[in-house]
């Protein structure tokens, strides 16, 4: 009898387990990396450079950072935008990208 109550308890511990890990792998987001291709590219290209008033698509994705894509743009300054889309291309959120090459070669400098 001690037996059977054991491998219930044991059998309870594991599923517990089981449903949290994939909850936790649920919860730490859909960025799959994946460069967008085609007709999508297209209409996520189209936003982007509509929202940043122009320049040229560096990268790509879908599932970035909880928007459905997300599209770098290099603006002719040099400077590079990150623009998030919804599932239906909206903007959802912009911002300037860290990777930037030129990353605060326009700041000032406080010499």
């Amino acid at each position: 009898m001690r037996d059977r109550k054991r491998l219930t308890i044991v059998g309870a511990v594991v599923a517990g387990l089981t449903v949290l890990g994939a909850a936790a792998a649920t919860a730490s987001g859909t960025d799959s990396d994946e460069a967008l291709t085609g007709s999508t590219l297209d209409q996520a290209t189209d936003a982007a450079l509509a929202e940043v008033g122009g320049g040229t698509v560096v990268d790509s994705e879908t599932g970035d950072d909880g928007a459905a894509y997300g599209v770098e743009v290099a603006r002719d300054d040099g400077s590079v935008v990150e623009v998030s889309l919804d599932e239906n291309f909206d903007v959802v959120g912009t911002e300037g990208d860290a990777d930037e090459p030129n990353d605060g070669a326009d700041e000032p400098n406080d010499d």
